[in-house]
């Protein structure tokens, strides 16, 4: 049986398995400017990191149902392929208002039952943006 996402059948593991959250590299000093995008543009929560992680920099944001951690790496280079894909319920909304702040998206057309776009964080890291065709209120 085909899943809701259209692409392949769903499967329950006998473990429960779902995604706490996806950390990303930052490089060290960048906290500020990854609070102006991650909070400033894409509108995420800072949380705090416990004391004993916060002394290595970096910062934790957090909205819906998703959570990412934004780690200091010394020797940082982006991911220019490995991302995130998060799923979003008003994704022309989104791209309209990255577009807005000076964020380019680029539109991917190549997943069936899906519209996508890719844009990157303020550090260059990679991020997918996605939802299915079948969650686009009629009204778009």
């Amino acid at each position: 049986m085909t899943s809701p996402q259209g692409y392949g059948p769903d499967h329950n593991s006998p473990y429960g398995y779902s995604l706490h959250h996806v950390q990303l590299a930052i490089p060290p000093g960048a906290e500020d400017e990854c609070r102006a995008f991650y909070i400033g543009i894409l509108g995420l929560t800072e949380i705090t990191k416990p004391p004993s992680l916060a002394a290595k920099g970096g910062l934790w944001v957090r909205a819906d149902a998703i959570e990412i951690h934004l780690g200091v790496e010394e020797n940082f280079h982006p991911a220019k392929k490995a991302h995130p894909g998060i799923r979003v319920t008003a994704l022309d909304q989104l791209a309209k208002h990255l577009n807005a702040n000076g964020v380019p998206t680029n539109w991917d057309d190549n997943f069936p039952g899906h519209r996508r776009f890719y844009t990157y964080d303020n550090v260059g890291n990679r991020l997918e943006f996605i939802q299915r065709d079948t969650d686009i209120p009629a009204e778009w």
